[in-house]
């Protein structure tokens, strides 16, 4: 009697699958999850692993956004409409809010950012709406401080990280089990690279902020890095405003991210110019990682993402 054999999943398609079972086990396990959406490319991927995932029901958890309100209003836009698109919940977390209630102190001078800002908002949010599962857009390739992490990662009830007692994944198995006050972030894009997010946007045709293509901008240059300009932004000595082609390999806050100049200008220019790059988005693009060499790994145990 012959066998048919199991035809193989390739190699986007396993990613898929195991951030589909990820996002299935977590609404199964948790009471209250939730999951942030920026707008950015890797939450439009976790959008798109929701539906198939979950539809045609509704999302069984709201979107949030942590908005420091500096963020590029294209890619505002973005979020507003796909959200409606979609006819899901959004949470606005917003970082102006936790600086008028005095639980953040807004930064000043030149280089001052509220990307930093937002662990507050986000524990804040969590508490508030009583979490007890975050999805999160994070993947490992990104920095070193995400490769520690675990693709459910624990908190504890300050709403902290500690890389030295994070528990075992073996065989896709997670211990989902959590003590009241604790919450876990949930990373399902984990052992995705940032060339595998674009090939997939690609491969499903997603539409993406048009940030991420190349396009005309008025930039100012600063320890290396091309930032956007924007109204109220103070230069230093030396620095001035001019216009650049450039796109953004990241949709953080306009304060600490910079872009890259490049004509990519289609799905497809921009997975070439992906698969040549040798240095990773964070560590071109944004400036809070280069306060220092565990800068990242300092948030999170402060509650960042």
């Amino acid at each position: 009697m012959s066998v048919t054999a199991r035809p193989e999943l390739s190699h986007l398609q396993a990613l898929e699958s195991e951030a589909i079972h990820v996002m299935r086990e977590v609404a199964a396990c948790f009471e209250r999850p939730v999951m942030l959406f920026s707008g950015g490319k890797d939450s439009i991927v976790m959008l798109r692993l929701a539906e198939k995932a979950f539809r045609p029901g509704r999302f069984p958890f709201p979107l949030m956004h942590v908005d420091t309100g500096h963020n590029f209003p294209e890619v505002i836009e973005f979020r507003d409409r796909r959200v409606a698109e979609l006819d899901e919940r959004l949470i606005v977390a917003s970082v102006q809010d936790s600086i008028d209630s005095g639980r953040a102190v807004e930064e000043t001078g030149p280089r001052a950012s509220r990307n930093r800002l937002q662990t507050v908002t986000l524990l804040d949010a969590i508490a508030e709406h009583g979490f007890d599962a975050a999805f999160g857009g994070a993947r490992r390739d990104e920095e070193r401080a995400r490769a520690k992490e675990r693709v459910l990662s624990f908190r504890d009830d300050f709403g902290q990280w500690d890389p030295k007692s994070q528990r075992p994944e073996l065989w896709n198995l997670y211990n989902t089990r959590i003590r009241k006050g604790e919450h876990v972030r949930v990373f399902p894009l984990s052992n995705w690279t940032e060339l595998d997010v674009w090939e997939y946007i690609d491969r499903e045709r997603l539409e993406v902020p048009c940030i991420y293509f190349a396009h005309e901008r008025d930039v100012f240059k600063r320890d290396g890095m091309l930032y956007a300009w924007r109204e109220g932004v103070e230069l230093i000595d030396g620095e001035e405003v001019f216009t650049e082609r450039v796109r953004y390999r990241t949709v953080g806050d306009m304060s600490c991210t910079g872009g890259v100049r490049s004509a990519a200008v289609t799905l497809g220019e921009v997975v070439a110019e992906i698969a040549a790059t040798r240095i990773t988005e964070r560590g071109e693009t944004r400036a809070d990682d280069r306060v220092s060499e565990a800068a990242m790994e300092d948030r999170k145990k402060a509650g960042y993402f």
